[in-house]
């Protein structure tokens, strides 16, 4: 018991309730545990997230643009779309280069 009108340290909730919570809190969450993840994979610079959603099995699916070979002028370098699939917990589980394009190309 706390003494002298200290407050015990902890957030006030079970352990039960703590287990129960989702590791990945959200897209945001998502997106940067799947760049992040890419990223110790793949030795090419990260451009962004063009998408996130929602798996079937409780998990994650984020496309991560990647430059994958920089020229010059920089709208001829070639840039893929890796789909990045996270598990419930924010584990990866598996990625696939989905698209390969020039950065100066038009949308498909």
């Amino acid at each position: 018991m706390a003494e002298n009108g200290e407050r015990r340290r902890g957030s006030g909730t079970s352990t039960r309730q703590r287990t129960r919570e989702p590791r990945v809190r959200g897209a945001q969450d998502a997106a940067r545990r799947a760049g992040d993840a890419l990223r110790e994979l793949v030795d090419h610079h990260l451009e962004g997230v063009s998408g996130v959603r929602k798996s079937k099995d409780g998990g994650w699916i984020v496309d991560v643009d990647v430059l994958e070979v920089a020229r010059i002028p920089d709208t001829t370098s070639l840039l893929a779309t890796y789909e990045v699939e996270l598990d419930a917990d924010g584990e990866l589980s598996q990625y696939r280069r989905t698209a390969r394009y020039r950065r100066g190309g038009a949308d498909q």
